[in-house]
């Protein structure tokens, strides 16, 4: 039997107790201090407080990664809290977009509580919001522009952490502002993982990492988007297996720009679109061979070996391929590539595609990529395209990126996990840096250069 709802709403000073128990600092905090002041004198307990003050200032000094990985992030989350997250400004934003629910007897506003503030990064925080009954995460996703701008922030993305709990993550603050060094080339093939391959950083200030082995990767992205220096990233990164020969390099290149440089390290490279079927037909014929090698021994996905290596697939302007292109050479792509998509992961084919325009028009094998980023594109719903229904709507607003050459590399990915999209930014590449990469896998030492070799 349903309780019957009372006219009454709790009392005042109930609030104020259940307020107070859930916020024990708010008490304990200034109580304490009096109790150090009258106990042991005030003299005392501001030494106390200025040495515990000072100490924090010689860790902020002597030690920044620690601070910043422990302590920053605390004294951050508690001070936003307390100054941006709570009393009448945070329930004023809810109210003014309608992210709050009455009473329908007593006529009580009920606004959705927060259990948990972090604040990894500067620029960054995740709110965890226990919601009132009647709302859902989805009210959250339709009002996140207005919420944006009644916060003043950047951008908001929502995600469903468990029934009754929502998080907020709130970019207060571009969190890219300076261009990220290329990856380093490890001279030894054992510091190089092909699940784990370092290619940029996170908004939160961790590395970005993609896998190669075992994934198909699809790029979207507007001109001078940044769409190269991903792969040019990877590629570095793994720059010792392609010297070894535990990676073969395989690349479409019908653009003939970054990636020209690079033909001289694939195994096979290919300009026109004649000449990129065949290669992409020799590539199927590869992954049929170990299929059957695999069959006759009983394997059942890729070890990593000179004997077998890991076979890249690198696609530029797959477009141009499979929709701008002669009919009977996009068809057969178009095959060719659903196989690999569909087949190529145990084998160690995988691929990785760069397109302008992801519609399904241009790129009709999109759903088979694993992992996809979107960079800057020039319509909304593009994003969705990319990321998956409803992204966009999430807080990746990846059309809204500005279009000048400082957002270059900056997109979004869906968080493992979770639904939640995740603002990166991939490193940027330069033309020297390309050499050096050519230059290491022939002679496996790095050209000139300011970077040096990790052993």
């Amino acid at each position: 039997m349903n309780t019957p709802q009372s006219k009454r709403a709790m009392g005042r000073e109930i609030k104020a107790a259940v307020w107070t128990a859930r916020h024990p600092g708010a008490i304990l905090t200034p109580g304490a201090a009096v109790t150090a002041g009258l106990e042991l004198g005030w003299t005392t307990t501001g030494g106390i407080v200025g040495g515990t003050a000072a100490a924090l200032c010689g860790w902020y000094r002597a030690h920044p990664d620690t601070f910043d990985a422990y302590a920053a992030p605390r004294m951050r989350a508690w001070r936003r809290r307390w100054s941006v997250y709570l009393g009448p400004r945070w329930h004023a934003a809810l109210r003014a977009c309608d992210l709050y629910t009455i009473h329908r007897k007593t006529g009580e506003e009920r606004f959705p509580r927060i259990i948990r503030v972090r604040s990894y990064s500067p620029t960054v925080d995740t709110l965890w919001l226990k919601i009132p009954a009647g709302q859902h995460a989805r009210q959250f996703e339709a009002r996140l522009p207005e919420l944006t701008e009644a916060l003043r922030v950047e951008r908001i993305a929502v995600e469903r952490v468990k029934p009754g709990v929502i998080g907020l993550v709130i970019e207060r603050s571009e969190p890219f502002t300076e261009t990220i060094d290329a990856p380093d080339m490890p001279h030894e093939t054992d510091a190089v993982d092909l699940k784990s391959v370092y290619v940029g950083e996170t908004e939160y200030g961790h590395d970005w990492r993609l896998p190669v082995l075992g994934q198909h990767t699809f790029i979207a992205g507007a001109t001078g988007a940044g769409k190269n220096s991903i792969v040019l990233s990877q590629l570095r990164a793994i720059a010792p297996l392609i010297r070894d020969g535990l990676v073969r390099l395989w690349l479409c290149d019908p653009k003939q720009m970054e990636f020209a440089k690079l033909a001289s390290i694939a195994y096979r490279y290919a300009a026109d679109e004649g000449a990129c079927s065949e290669l992409v037909d020799e590539f199927v014929d590869d992954l049929r061979s170990v299929q059957r090698t695999f069959a006759d021994n009983g394997k059942r996905k890729i070890t990593v070996s000179r004997e077998t290596p890991l076979n890249l697939l690198i696609v530029d302007e797959i477009g141009a391929l499979l929709a701008y292109g002669d009919g009977s050479i996009a068809r057969n792509l178009r095959k060719q590539l659903a196989i690999v998509g569909s087949q190529g992961r145990a084998t160690g084919h995988t691929m990785t595609a760069l397109v302008q325009e992801p519609t399904k028009d241009t790129v009709p094998v999109r759903e088979l990529f694993t992992t996809r980023i979107c960079l800057r594109v020039t319509s909304a719903a593009h994003v969705d395209m990319v990321l998956g229904e409803n992204a966009r709507l999430r807080g990746a607003i990846a059309d809204e990126i500005p279009n000048h050459e400082g957002t270059a590399g900056i997109g979004y990915v869906i968080r493992e996990r979770t639904r939640v999209p995740l603002r990166v930014r991939a490193a940027y590449v330069n033309d020297t840096e390309i050499d050096q990469l050519v230059t290491f896998v022939h002679t496996g030492r790095q050209g000139s250069g300011h970077l040096t070799v990790v052993a």
